[in-house]
């Protein structure tokens, strides 16, 4: 299948990129805006630190189940009709967090909010099909680029929101419900109606096999540390995972119309992709969590960290991070359509892998924990860039869609390994000798171990990059042409 190229006039293809970048900064802030206001929450609602767990599990499944599924009914009944439903609700899943004073209503809106997941790949068929093709790699870099600016932007808000002597949790929910009523907005009156749609059926029983397969694989990976990682629970949810792993791989490819299309799924440049989404969704959390837990560690007590409020960490140690992924967006996706997607994640992989080095081997100097994290930054940044270009350049146009929602599905899976990994490593080894009534702190061996294991994350996806994409060059030759699949126009297979 060959799309036509874009109409829309070069002056309008500016604000489309404004309006859905905006978008996906706002979806990717609410995966990590409670983060700093857990302990609050805990509080506030006197609940217990297990079930306040839930508070970002519940946003994590919600963006398993629906993403895919979203996605695939963006490409085939409209993707504008469907980016405007998923804001809408969002903002409702955003004010029902912001005005609740029940635990199970708060749940209930993280998982409305958590269906706005499917923003990220609606945004980027929009932009394969509005931006022309000179163009297209560098709105995809930006849009995907503020994927990590949104995740930091939220600690440093949230930090700045409840800094002070009476801090509300909720004044972070009614920041996220302006946002996201700003973002539907922008999507509303600044982008275009979709041209092109694939029609056809829902496939009802491959999106119910396939969200209860991530349900179960998520569930004890988010859980597991407090259910125990050997209980019948944790295990019991993995073996559940691989049995509807396999009747969904039986439903797909029995299906007239499948969500996912089987054949594209194991296609060695997206299953390649999606790897790297997994490992660099892994150190994008390792980073923000690691970092926030050790500079605020009291120096005194535990004899390493800065003794840092919510707030200082937020701003100081994190903001910089932050705010070099924003400005490495663009920088990364004139190096994707130069040098193709391939060279991009390698330098993600190096620049990744160099900053986790360093704060593995000196984080008691604040300058090092800062600049490594630029450094990280910037490699997640560039991965980010680097990845729906694979995608993009190896999968038919009606794709699209189900093929970047899976890709996010896979950086959120990483994100939620990285978080389960931190709280397992920080909670496997005390420091033995406090004085009598400190509160237990984790050695600081463990955040050693935390960020040389994020390193080698970084690292594997260079070997991803250089086994599985070897014949990915640039998007020239696929845009060039419109839409035609990489796949089929050069052999991409691995």
């Amino acid at each position: 299948m060959t799309s036509q190229a874009p109409a829309t006039k070069p002056g309008n293809e500016t604000v489309i990129v404004f309006a859905l970048s905006l978008a996906a900064m706002v979806v990717s802030m609410m995966q990590t805006l409670v983060v700093p206001i857990l302990g609050l929450i805990q509080r506030d609602l006197g609940t217990s630190s297990a079930n306040v767990s839930w508070v970002t599990t519940a946003t994590l499944l919600s963006a398993a189940v629906f993403t895919p599924l979203l996605g695939r009914f963006g490409d085939q009944h409209g993707k504008k009709k469907t980016l405007v439903g998923v804001l809408v609700v969002m903002v409702a899943g955003s004010v029902l967090a912001a005005v609740t004073h029940s635990l199970l209503w708060l749940i209930v809106g993280r998982v409305l909010q958590g269906a706005a997941t499917a923003i990220f790949p609606l945004a980027l068929s929009v932009l394969r099909e509005e931006v022309r093709p000179a163009k297209l790699p560098g709105a995809m870099a930006m849009v995907s680029g503020t994927l990590a600016f949104g995740s930091g932007l939220a600690l440093v808000a949230t930090g700045l929101l409840t800094s002070g002597d009476n801090p509300d949790y909720r004044s972070a929910f009614w920041l996220a419900t302006g946002l996201a009523a700003l973002a539907l907005l922008a999507v509303a009156f600044l982008v275009p109606a979709t041209k092109e749609t694939t029609g056809g059926r829902t496939d009802v029983l491959g999106a119910l096999s396939l969200a209860a397969t991530l349900v179960l694989l998520l569930l004890p990976i988010t859980q597991g540390h407090e259910w125990g990682w050997s209980s019948a629970r944790t295990l019991g949810c993995f073996a559940g995972a691989v049995v509807m792993a396999a009747l969904w791989t039986l439903v797909e490819n029995k299906v007239r119309e499948p969500l996912v299309d089987m054949k594209m799924f194991v296609h060695g440049p997206v299953l390649f992709a999606n790897l790297a989404g997994l490992l660099v969704g892994f150190g994008s959390f390792a980073l923000f969590i690691g970092v926030s837990y050790l500079v605020q560690m009291p120096s005194r007590i535990a004899g390493y960290g800065f003794d840092a409020t919510v707030l200082r960490a937020s701003v100081e140690y994190l903001l910089p991070s932050t705010l070099v992924s924003l400005l490495a967006a663009p920088i990364g996706g004139r190096l994707v359509r130069a040098k193709g997607p391939r060279l991009v994640l390698l330098l993600a992989s190096v620049v990744g892998t160099a900053g986790f080095a360093w704060i593995a081997l000196d984080h008691k100097h604040g300058f090092s924990v800062i600049a490594a994290g630029m450094l990280v930054g910037a490699g997640i940044s560039f991965g980010y860039a680097a990845m729906p270009a694979v995608i993009v350049g190896s999968v038919p146009h009606h794709q699209t869609g189900i093929a970047n929602g899976i890709n996010s599905i896979s950086r959120s899976t990483g994100s939620a390994i990285g978080s389960a990994m931190i709280t397992t490593v920080l909670a496997s080894k005390s420091i033995e000798h406090l004085p009598p009534g400190a509160p237990k702190l984790p050695a600081e061996s463990q955040f050693s171990l935390t960020f040389v294991i994020a390193g080698i994350a970084f690292a594997l996806v260079s070997v991803v990059a250089a086994l599985g994409l070897r014949r990915i060059h640039t998007l020239r030759t696929v845009a060039v042409a419109g839409s035609a699949p990489a796949a089929d126009a050069e052999k991409t297979a691995a």
